[in-house]
């Protein structure tokens, strides 16, 4: 059921909800466009929000219309009972429904980080819903040292005093991978990844997101390129940072095999992930929206 109605404009979007299979009600920004192009359908990494895309959303709205979801267990979307559930094949159950229930018939997906595998595993079983794609630092392979990177913060629920010690701590998780950041850059991250509670900060995802992640890693237990694949066959951009510790040059230059029509923009002094904002990433994403 959706229940679209009943947002609250602000800043250019409006927040909505919808209800899903399961009885959880999750969130979306919706940022006015056209109605004659195919939307920007906005996914988020792990433990990342609809905030992410603030700046994209603005940039792109209103010339699309931009809908940027929360994730069950993010931000303004309720939390699952189930942790098991939280998983690629379940959010990407939740956008089919999403996309079903505003009758929208093709998006072009924006997907960072999880939300690229998300995009993946939709256009391996939907692929009908995807127009084109955008994705951001991810592939069907992913390297190690991010995946431990990522283990050794994810689900720990630490809080902070205020937001220039939660924006250092946002900044220590990335070791050193953003050679443009300031600390105020970083601050922002922190109000992007955070919510204050009760006089403090904390991350405002559930910490049992960490569960099945820990368990068996943050992709389906199988084969992940078939998925890729199926995405090669749209039009499709793939963002990665260059100094991206999740997302490989290899692993880049074997998607470029695996979807010839695949363009890639490297953007420099970026690691996991790019935040969309950087002059090279506006120009290429420009390029591959002048098309659409």
């Amino acid at each position: 059921m959706n229940d679209a109605g009943a947002g609250v404009t602000t800043s250019g979007y409006t927040d909505r909800y919808f209800t899903v299979r399961d009885g959880l009600r999750l969130h979306y920004r919706d940022y006015p466009g056209a109605a004659d192009k195919a939307p920007l359908l906005c996914l988020p990494g792990l433990t990342r929000n609809s905030r992410d895309f603030a700046e994209f959303a603005e940039r792109y709205s209103p010339r699309f219309r931009v809908i940027a979801l929360d994730f069950r267990g993010r931000a303004a979307s309720d939390y699952d009972p189930v942790p098991a559930r939280y998983n690629p094949l379940t959010y990407a159950g939740d956008v089919v429904e999403l996309l079903g229930q505003l009758g929208i018939g093709q998006a072009i997906f924006v997907g960072t980080s999880l939300g690229g595998l998300v995009t993946m595993v939709i256009a391996a079983t939907a692929p009908q819903l995807i127009a084109a794609a955008i994705i951001n630092d991810v592939g069907p392979d992913v390297d190690p040292a991010g995946i431990k990177r990522i283990l050794s913060y994810v689900g720990s629920d630490r809080r902070f005093k205020d937001w220039d010690e939660a924006g250092e701590m946002v900044a220590a998780s990335h070791k050193g991978k953003f050679d443009r950041f300031t600390h105020e850059d970083w601050v922002a991250m922190a109000k992007r990844n955070c919510r204050e509670e009760n006089g403090e900060i904390r991350f405002d995802y559930d910490m049992a997101i960490a569960e099945p992640f820990k368990e068996a890693g943050p992709t389906p237990q199988v084969d992940p390129w078939p998925f890729f694949a199926a995405l090669g066959a749209k039009p499709l951009l793939v963002v990665r940072g260059a100094n991206s510790d999740l997302l490989t040059a290899e692993t880049a230059q074997k998607m470029q095999i695996v979807a010839p029509g695949m363009t890639l923009a490297v953007i420099p002094g970026v690691g996991h992930a790019p935040d969309l904002g950087e002059p090279e990433a506006v120009a290429a994403i420009d390029e591959f929206l002048r098309a659409r």
